[in-house]
């Protein structure tokens, strides 16, 4: 009589391995793009940061420790830039966000035209900002543009002078170059938050009597809210760091009068030859942008909350 004896393998093993490859497994597939933001991100930020611990000249570089931090202390010219970034950031960030919320409430309406004005709203977003800013001196240019005699026969101006030139005035120039440039991004995105929001609500919201400003302030805006709060952190931060068009436009002049932090940063590191210094303005500059970020993630997550 022949008996058939089974081989009895222990259930833990093959369970173990399937659960460590079940693991590991995603890590796989993100390795490329994490490899990606080290190589990137990562490691520049923290060469960056080492930076800012060294004094540079022509042919070496020595440690000094916390010595750039306590220059910037006494630096006249990077509180002026800190000014600078602070008027700059928050009249662009105003202007775009209420421009681009105006447009994506009105492209949200049926209207004869409605894809040619999307086409057009969205133009500026797809121009080089090298190329944004030179058509924009251009157009502040007496000689070859029209702005200043529009501005002199509106009465705005004494004479058709460049705005540019004008420590006064110098800053508006970058500022309504940037507010052009920036007015899709607001209008792209509000417009697929308005595109999310159920219709039925409008109705309902109208069926009760609401008028068309208690259903924008009870109805739309709450849903709004969540997308506005991540557009304007993510767009102040983008608008904070932008120097292409001030550059372009005025180079920090006249004066110093639109040299704003990521400008100094530039003309210290590539022009005053000082990557040491560059180095801790940038760091600076990261710790308070963090700062901003976290604070606006805290507003989002209560809005999300509530809404």
């Amino acid at each position: 009589m022949t008996y058939a004896v089974s081989t009895i393998r222990p259930a833990g093993r093959p369970r173990k391995k399937r659960l460590t490859h079940a693991a590991i497994e995603p890590w796989l597939y993100l390795s490329p793009a994490i490899v990606l933001l080290v190589v990137v991100l990562l490691v520049p930020l923290i060469i960056g940061i080492s930076y800012s611990f060294r004094k540079f000249s022509a042919f070496k570089s020595e440690y000094v420790g916390l010595g750039q931090y306590d220059a910037m202390l006494s630096d006249q010219v990077l509180g002026q830039a800190l000014v600078n970034t602070l008027w700059w950031t928050v009249a662009s960030l105003l202007f775009q966000f209420f421009l681009g919320l105006g447009l994506a409430l009105l492209l949200d309406k049926p209207f004869i035209g409605r894809k040619f004005v999307q086409a057009v709203v969205f133009l500026p977003w797809a121009v080089p900002s090298f190329l944004s800013g030179l058509t924009w001196a251009w157009l502040f240019n007496p000689i070859i543009g029209p702005l200043p005699h529009w501005l002199f026969a509106l009465g705005l101006k004494a004479e058709p002078t460049n705005v540019l030139s004008d420590p006064a005035t110098a800053m508006w120039g970058p500022i309504i170059a940037n507010i052009w440039f920036g007015i899709p991004f607001f209008a792209i995105t509000l417009l697929a938050a308005l595109k999310s929001i159920p219709s039925e609500l409008h109705e309902a919201a109208a069926i009760d009597g609401a008028s068309p400003w208690q259903r924008f302030t009870k109805v739309t805006l709450p849903f709004l809210a969540p997308t506005i709060v991540i557009t304007v952190m993510l767009r102040t931060i983008w608008i904070a760091t932008f120097a292409d068009l001030i550059f372009v436009m005025t180079e920090g002049g006249p004066a110093g009068s639109t040299s704003t932090v990521p400008v100094y940063i530039y003309v210290s590191a590539f022009k005053s030859l000082d990557k040491g210094y560059a180095s801790a303005v940038a760091v600076l500059l990261l710790v308070l942008l963090i700062a901003y970020a976290i604070a606006l993630i805290a507003i989002r997550r209560l809005l999300v909350r509530h809404v």
